[in-house]
């Protein structure tokens, strides 16, 4: 599926806007599951559930052990906003 460059830039400026809000210490560069829930407002057994349905936050397993990275959370979150009008 095409992007057009006005949303891709929506969704950038986005992103930046939440990187600039969410603390480091609250989604840190590389993320335990326990702080991408917190950020999420979920389980750590939902999130879980997501990986083994292969769908929701891109994941990744760094020595055995799920991690998820800053930017995807966050680029995750701006790609599955809805409603408003300012949502793409």
């Amino acid at each position: 599926m095409k992007v057009s460059p006005e949303v891709a830039a929506a969704a950038a400026d986005l992103v930046a806007q939440m990187e600039a809000q969410v603390p480091i210490d609250l989604l840190p560069p590389v993320s335990m599951p326990e702080h991408v829930a917190n950020v999420l407002h979920t389980t750590v057994d939902a999130l879980a559930q997501d990986r083994y349905r292969r769908r929701g936050v891109p994941w990744c397993k760094v020595g055995g052990r799920v991690r998820y990275l800053r930017t995807d959370v966050l680029k995750f979150l701006a790609a599955n906003r809805f409603g408003g009008p300012d949502a793409a």
